[in-house]
């Protein structure tokens, strides 16, 4: 490990709008006001969870850089030199945990590559509170992140996953751009067996969160609708 090189936190943030003290531990929560340094997948979102953490007042004596899908890889190089002179430097995603599914995961290599050290802490993952409230097989799964956004490709890539499933009883977790959402919905119920199981875990660990395990065949019997909110679709043959 280098000496003379801060370490990378990797800090959750909530899933929603609520309260941070109502899905992320209080010592984590506590740890925030010990960095000046933050990289953040959204400034904005950041400095609004930051504020509703306890730090309002102080937004403005942090420092903030950007990761996200459209940053360049040599920006992310370029980040090697945030941790000189023992900084540590805090990683938080949109929602959730950082580098799960999101490009923080980026940073985490960078910090391997250059023995940096990588402290996680822990919260709300919207995978893994999904999956564990699903019902189904939570001793083999696998998250296949998002599926094509062409219909006809993911039809072909939902047929996949469901033999998948099938053969080897593998639960499949995949998620969607919120807006997508109901065309995701709708291919699935036109696609997949009428006896696989979905479950479809919407705006989790907020006030009307929905998390529900039905049939395909049930499913097309509800007339459920979405609309854009963050949802996790897990699926067992």
């Amino acid at each position: 490990m280098s000496d003379n090189k801060g370490k990378l936190y990797l800090l959750p943030s909530p899933l929603g709008e609520n309260d941070p003290a109502e899905v992320i531990p209080q010592p984590v929560l506590d740890m925030l006001g010990n960095f000046r340094t933050f990289v953040v997948e959204e400034i904005r979102t950041a400095r609004r969870f930051l504020s509703r953490a306890g730090l309002r007042g102080r937004i403005s004596e942090l420092e903030f850089h950007e990761l996200n899908e459209h940053t360049s890889g040599e920006t992310v190089e370029s980040y090697l030199s945030l941790f000189d002179d023992g900084n540590d430097v805090a990683l938080i995603s949109e929602a959730g945990l950082p580098a799960v599914a999101d490009p923080g995961a980026r940073l985490v290599e960078l910090a391997h590559r250059h023995s940096i050290g990588v402290v996680p802490h822990v919260g709300p993952s919207s995978l893994m509170l999904a999956l564990m409230s699903s019902g189904m097989n939570g001793q083999s799964f696998a998250f296949c992140g998002y599926l094509p956004a062409k219909s006809d490709e993911r039809k072909a890539r939902l047929k996949a996953i469901e033999k998948h499933s099938g053969n080897t009883g593998q639960t499949q977790i995949f998620i969607e751009t919120p807006y997508r959402n109901d065309s995701m919905l709708s291919d699935i119920l036109g696609t997949c067996q009428p006896g696989t199981r979905l479950c479809i875990a919407a705006d989790i660990t907020l006030p009307d969160a929905m998390i529900k395990t039905r049939t395909v065949a049930q499913w097309k019997n509800e007339n459920i609708i979405i609309g854009k909110r963050p949802c996790v679709f897990i699926l067992q043959a």
